[in-house]
């Protein structure tokens, strides 16, 4: 699996499934034209450009490159790259019909053409074995999650984090995920409630 220290910015739940196959990396959804309303995942990719650095991996097509342009726009300071695929024509195996344009989505990319296009785009990657990550059971264990308090304890920690407060319980473990291995994460918590 690769490991890539920059947080992954793609358009829909299906491109993030198959990049999980591929990466080790946070990976976020604008949920297509979603993300020109949605301020909390602005701010969390915002937050992400200047901490970690974004990658932008959208479709080729039309829609594809109006949310890379206007995340461009949107996201002023950081590290930004962007992450082309080619074109490629055919349909994706979910669907009826190929997309209005007939190229395949990031999701309907064969596994070799994206770590091309992760090589081509100068991303350092490194093959890794995966480790132990901090899991939601460690979240209801810190009283992050599941009970009672715990919106507002995982709001405490986010803000002394330094990230958005809007996070549900699942993004939150993601993007401690990025942040910190889970050693480092007991060892905070204990330190929180010692």
């Amino acid at each position: 699996m690769l490991t890539i220290r920059q947080a992954i910015i793609v358009e829909g739940k299906y491109d993030k499934i198959k990049l999980d196959q591929l990466v080790r990396a946070v990976i976020l959804q604008t949920n297509g034209f979603g993300i020109f309303k949605d301020k909390e995942m602005l701010d969390l990719i915002r937050w992400y450009a200047k901490t970690t650095g974004i990658l932008i991996l959208t479709d080729s097509d039309r829609a594809g490159f109006r949310i890379r342009s206007f995340l461009r726009s949107a996201v002023t300071e950081g590290d930004i790259r962007n992450i082309y695929i080619p074109d490629v024509f055919g349909k994706e195996r979910r669907k009826e019909h190929p997309s209005a344009e007939g190229k395949l989505g990031v999701e309907g990319m064969e596994a070799a053409v994206l770590r091309e296009a992760f090589r081509k785009a100068g991303v350092l990657t490194e093959e890794v074995p995966a480790g132990p990550r901090i899991t939601k059971t460690d979240l209801y264990l810190a009283g992050l999650s599941g009970g009672p308090g715990s919106a507002e304890a995982r709001r405490a920690l986010q803000k002394e984090l330094g990230l958005p407060t809007m996070l549900s319980a699942n993004a939150f473990l993601e993007v401690l995920g990025s942040m910190m291995t889970r050693d480092e994460f007991l060892e905070m918590i204990s330190g929180r409630q010692g």
